[in-house]
């Protein structure tokens, strides 16, 4: 079967779904795709809370993406028994969490992503295709001519359209496309920078995790069978590390110096006094407050009998093989050992763990599959950092973001700017046994150089497959630029079809930069920083 469209979205997470509204609110149709049954990517299926800056209350993001965080604070105002004083609170955090200040539950986001692209699905411009997956590109010289995409029964479906977005979590269209791109590690002499490797190393990524939700239940038992390979991860010690894996203590990733991080569930303090605001204190020393998404104390008594942490921790990265550029066989076993490692995790905190009281082991640690909406309890889909990256007009690198090299009052600006973003250079421990590379750097820009591939006209990145590298990806990667770029991309093609322009056009010609630019401006995309220093 072959359906045509104007758009084809591949990839329903952030970036994809901020694609999907960017052009189905400007009137044309689009198909919008996505591997599992859940929209969101990481806010979802991969359960991540956001990673935002430290600004995000005031500005720093898209009108759009606004809209998809006060939509997640109004469904709990309307659905959840909040203490009044909570209720009230327009910052609402309901997890109280300090690594975001909008920490909650992935179903929530599920639903107000579901809310946002409701009236476009009744209007007939936007057909969602979940539980499925691209398999093949088909090109016509420098144009995207299909995708064909199979859904879990193993029936193909054949998608044409004027312009076609990547927004899968790993640039899977570069590659089935043949489209220039990047993977891995680029060489030091290739950009020049401080903090790439002397070699490039296609096969050096960042570590992938496979996120999972508890809640504890003091004096009950919810101990899981001993995971397969317990054996192994119990033992296992890196030599870059402080000691084993699976242990509290663990390297600060800004310094490298070993630090114990402590884990207390359901801890008594008033989640209302939680500041979560990582450019004044990392927040990440303690584990259960880190990444906690639902604080029981800020709902009505006995509404919720513990919080629910969600475990995103250095216990459970997996950096032992790479995902991406390998065969189907290497990144199955990825991802099985990805699985079994945060398995092993939780096994090791039921029953190893140290306590606060002398003692060992949380048995009332209950996995949480309710939350993530899996069989097993772990996350839909890996949380994955690095993707394929496309060699496009502007390539991003460490000079232009670093706090040492631009200076920390300082910032790069282009005269392409589609957008802002705030992060530190956050890499984790990578493949080829890289440890954390965690810099200050600088509020920056998203030119839209950096989303126009160096060849093909018509095939768009929409996620973290844009124009950096694997430096600078560490601060591109998160949930609002993703959601970004993933707007700017419909947006274009949408302009790009209504003047008969290509993105090379729009990009390189000053005057009709400026006419792109004016209507991205008028949907509330942020080209632009204020006065703001990073962290």
């Amino acid at each position: 079967m072959t359906v045509s469209t104007d758009v084809v979205i591949i990839g329903g997470g952030l970036g994809g779904v901020a694609a999907a509204l960017a052009v189905c609110r400007a009137g044309r149709r689009a198909i919008l795709t996505e591997e599992t049954d859940w929209l969101g990517g990481q806010l979802t299926s991969q359960a991540v809370p956001p990673d935002e800056h430290p600004w995000v209350e005031q500005f720093g993001v898209t009108a759009a993406y606004r809209s998809l965080r006060d939509g997640i604070r109004d469904y709990y105002r309307r659905h959840y028994p909040l203490r009044p004083e909570a209720a009230a609170d327009p910052r609402l955090n309901p997890g109280a969490g300090r690594v975001s200040k909008l920490c909650h539950e992935p179903r929530v986001a599920v639903a107000v992503i579901d809310q946002l692209l409701a009236p476009h699905r009744s209007a007939g411009l936007l057909t969602v295709l979940t539980e499925h997956r691209p398999v093949a590109v088909r090109m016509d010289g420098d144009t995207c001519a299909a995708v064909t995409v199979v859904d879990r029964d193993g029936r193909t479906t054949t998608l044409v359209g004027e312009y076609v977005l990547d927004a899968t979590e790993t640039g899977d269209l570069l590659a089935l496309g043949d489209v220039e791109h990047v993977t891995g590690a680029e060489s030091r002499a290739e950009h020049g920078e401080p903090h790439a490797p002397e070699q490039a190393d296609p096969l050096n990524q960042q570590g992938i995790t496979f996120c999972f939700a508890v809640s504890h239940h003091e004096g009950e038992d919810h101990t899981i069978p001993r995971p397969e390979q317990y054996d192994f991860w119990r033992a296992y010690a890196p030599e870059f590390w402080t000691g084993p894996l699976l242990s509290f203590t663990a390297p600060d990733p800004r310094t490298l110096e070993a630090g114990t991080r402590s884990f207390e569930p359901n801890p008594d303090q008033d989640p209302l006094a939680v500041s979560a605001d990582q450019s004044a204190d990392a927040g990440d020393k303690e584990l259960w407050g880190f990444r906690r998404i639902l604080a029981r104390k800020l709902f009505a008594d006995g509404a919720f009998d513990s919080d629910i942490c969600l475990v995103n921790w250095p216990l459970n990265d997996y950096w032992l093989t790479p995902l991406v550029g390998v065969d189907d066989a290497t990144r199955e076993r990825a991802l099985a050992e990805a699985r079994q490692l945060s398995l092993s995790v939780l096994y090791w905190l039921q029953t190893e763990a140290p306590r606060p009281d002398g003692g060992t082991g949380f048995p009332g640690l209950r996995l949480r599959p309710d939350v993530t909406g899996s069989a097993d309890g772990l996350a839909k889909a890996a949380y994955v950092r690095e993707s394929r990256r496309i060699r496009a007009v502007t390539t991003v690198v460490e000079q232009h973001v670093s706090a040492a090299i631009v200076g920390s009052t300082r910032r790069t600006r282009y005269p392409d700017a589609v957008g802002v973003g705030s992060y530190r250079i956050d890499l984790h421990p990578s493949t080829a046994g890289d440890h954390y590379i965690d810099v200050a750097s600088v509020p920056f820009e998203i030119p839209l150089g950096a989303l126009v591939p160096v060849r093909v006209t018509n095939l768009l990145p929409a996620g973290k497959n844009i124009g950096t590298t694997h430096i600078t990806n560490g601060c591109y990667r998160l949930h609002p630029v993703e959601w970004n770029v993933g707007e700017v991309a419909g947006a274009l093609a949408v302009h790009c079809l209504r003047h008969g322009l290509t993105p090379r056009e729009v990009q390189a010609d000053p005057a009709r930069f400026a006419d792109f630019a004016a209507v991205l401006d008028a949907q509330g995309v942020e080209r632009h920083w204020p006065e703001v220093q990073g962290y």
